[in-house]
């Protein structure tokens, strides 16, 4: 493929970001019909439509590969100006990151915390399930991604950073209630907490537990989206969730939450995936998250006990 042109690389970039083409203009000051030239002439030399034209406008496939090398390059030229002192002006460094709302509310945070902010950093979180952080990687959304995908996204990294252990709990009374039985049994039928519609979590553990591929969790699912909220609905009896072992152990100790089936917990393997540029906030931010993953998730031969 012929070279990409800069300013038209640039150009598709900022219509993503600014959501229409008068926006675009607006923040390249320039008009509207030279963003649409541009654009046009953009897609014309990749042989590709790189735009779709709704409100807002939204990247093609083809047009994620473009974005994310935009993105890419604007890192690579920020990182070459600040080595050549030429830093000034350019404000703090900034690092878009997904992570998964679990990791974000036990782990995660405490760990960003220890990110030097000499030179500044600006970490901007967007909190994702882990299975679908690899989505916004791929999109060109975040430079890093905590995720369930050990498949690396195109022009990124990966590595493991450990299992996060989730196990079956409910409050007493309402296991007293309704899960009086095996587990394997009434758990389909009884009450269950779900995250959201992307959480499959509680549906995995009752296949695992019946055998029954089709199984699922109960009918009435009440749906919580915050990591302490989940946990919370769980003690206060709404139903059964899986919660993770580091927010469940506190709870279960001090008797308001029972774990189901305590030999038989859920681990769910998370790994660091991020782009492959040699910028020194994104390998800092990468040691720190590896190194205070190590302490907090199991390794990868962890057991079911």
């Amino acid at each position: 493929m012929d070279e990409l042109p800069l300013d038209q690389v640039r150009t598709l970039l900022a219509v993503v970001d600014e959501g229409t083409f008068d926006a675009a203009a607006a923040a390249l000051h320039v008009t509207p019909s030279a963003v649409s030239q541009r654009v046009k002439a953009l897609e014309q030399r990749t042989g590709r439509v790189l735009l779709m034209r709704t409100k807002p406008v939204r990247a093609t496939e083809s047009g994620e590969v473009v974005v994310r090398f935009a993105r890419q390059l604007a890192r690579l030229e920020r990182d070459a100006r600040a080595e050549l002192g030429m830093a000034e002006g350019l404000g703090p460094v900034r690092l878009p990151i997904a992570v998964n709302a679990d990791s974000l509310a036990t782990w995660f945070l405490p760990a960003l915390a220890r990110v030097p902010q000499d030179p500044p950093v600006c970490i901007e979180l967007h909190r994702e399930d882990e299975s679908y952080t690899t989505a916004l990687l791929r999109e060109g959304q975040v430079m890093a991604a905590v995720t369930s995908s050990p498949d690396p996204v195109a022009g990124c990294s990966v590595r493991m950073l450990g299992l996060a252990r989730y196990h079956a709990a409910a409050a007493p009374a309402f296991a007293a209630r309704h899960l009086a039985g095996e587990p394997g049994q009434d758990l389909p039928r009884a009450p269950v907490i779900v995250f959201d519609r992307k959480d499959v979590l509680q549906d995995v553990f009752v296949r695992s537990l019946t055998g029954d591929a089709a199984a699922s969790a109960g009918p009435v699912r009440h749906y919580v989206p915050t990591s302490e909220g989940f946990r919370d609905a769980v003690a206060a009896g709404m139903g059964w969730g899986m919660v993770p072992e580091q927010q469940a152990h506190p709870l279960v100790r001090t008797g308001e939450l029972v774990l189901l089936a305590p030999r038989r917990p859920l681990d769910v393997p998370l790994y660091w995936q991020q782009w492959k540029l040699d910028s020194p906030a994104l390998s800092t931010v990468a040691q720190i998250i590896a190194g205070a993953a190590a302490q907090a998730l199991r390794g990868p031969s962890a057991g079911g006990a």
